[in-house]
């Protein structure tokens, strides 16, 4: 038998050294390239976090900067704001004085807001004039001024407006002292209307409910409307209901004409076949 210990011992020849050399080195270039690239992803991925909160601070102090200014701008604002409603109080006045000679002049301009019933009592309405506070920021009033009339005992009806330190917005009216069976707000079925909405002829609800409505002045566009649109300007919305009367009584008109020609028409061709029928029986 062949003894493996005489078999001759077999030596790798400097081409496998040198074979397997490489291969060793390259595995252990891989594995550092792979950990400097996951390295360099993190570095990478750290300096634009730090890029962006660092953009993101400097729009902050931008942002602050920019706010001081509008503050600045509204206590700016503010100032004309009362510097001019000072001077255009006698404007006001004097407006006031020409109104009072045009009869129904505001119940006309604010006809929009109204239902039929508030529109029999608003014609006792003689003037209506808001006052804002002198800082004008923290609120205005609007007062409705009567003469004697078979709704109510009050002469000044007036509702106003408040904004505390906070920015709170209030509101407070007068309570209105109906004579009897004269409450309109109980006629127009009872609960309060939603503050600020406008009113049509079609809704039920009545102009005074408004009063009655102190819960949310925040929301309270009606009162807007009145001090930021009917107020600065009345004429064009007593000229545009004016308008509005003219057109619909010309409607009524052009109706009338249109049953009367037709009853016109109608009565021609009785009296034709008439006289057809009294010409056969000749």
């Amino acid at each position: 038998m062949d003894d493996p210990s005489r078999r001759p011992t077999r030596k790798l020849g400097a081409c496998a050294l040198f074979a397997t050399a490489p291969r060793e080195k390259m595995a252990s270039t891989a594995k550092v390239a792979k950990s400097d690239s996951k390295n360099n992803h993190e570095t990478n991925e750290e300096q634009a976090d730090k890029e962006q909160q660092e953009a993101i601070e400097k729009i902050d102090e931008v942002q602050n900067e920019i706010d001081k200014l509008n503050e600045q701008a509204s206590e700016e604002i503010l100032k004309v704001e009362q510097k001019y409603n000072k001077l255009r109080q006698p404007y006001f006045g004097k407006r006031s004085e020409l109104i009072a000679k045009i009869p129904n002049f505001w119940v006309t301009a604010v006809s929009a807001l109204l239902n039929e019933e508030d529109e029999e009592a608003l014609q006792y309405l003689t003037k209506v004039d808001v006052q804002e506070f002198e800082d004008i920021k923290s609120g205005y009033k609007i007062n409705f001024h009567f003469d004697d009339n078979p709704y109510f005992d009050n002469k000044v009806i007036s509702k106003e407006f408040h904004l505390n330190d906070t920015g709170e917005p209030s509101s407070k009216a007068t309570p209105i002292n109906w004579k009897e069976g004269k409450d309109l707000t109980k006629k127009a079925g009872g609960s309060p209307a939603k503050a600020g909405k406008k009113r049509g002829h079609e809704e039920q609800e009545s102009f005074f409910i408004w009063f009655l409505d102190t819960g949310d002045a925040g929301a309270d566009e009606l009162g807007e409307v009145i001090k930021d649109d009917i107020w600065p300007n009345p004429l064009q919305y007593y000229l545009a209901s004016e308008i509005d009367e003219d057109a619909d009584e010309e409607g009524e008109m052009d109706e009338e004409d249109e049953e009367e020609l037709e009853g016109e028409e109608d009565l021609e061709g009785e009296e034709e076949e008439e006289g057809g029928e009294e010409e056969e029986e000749a």
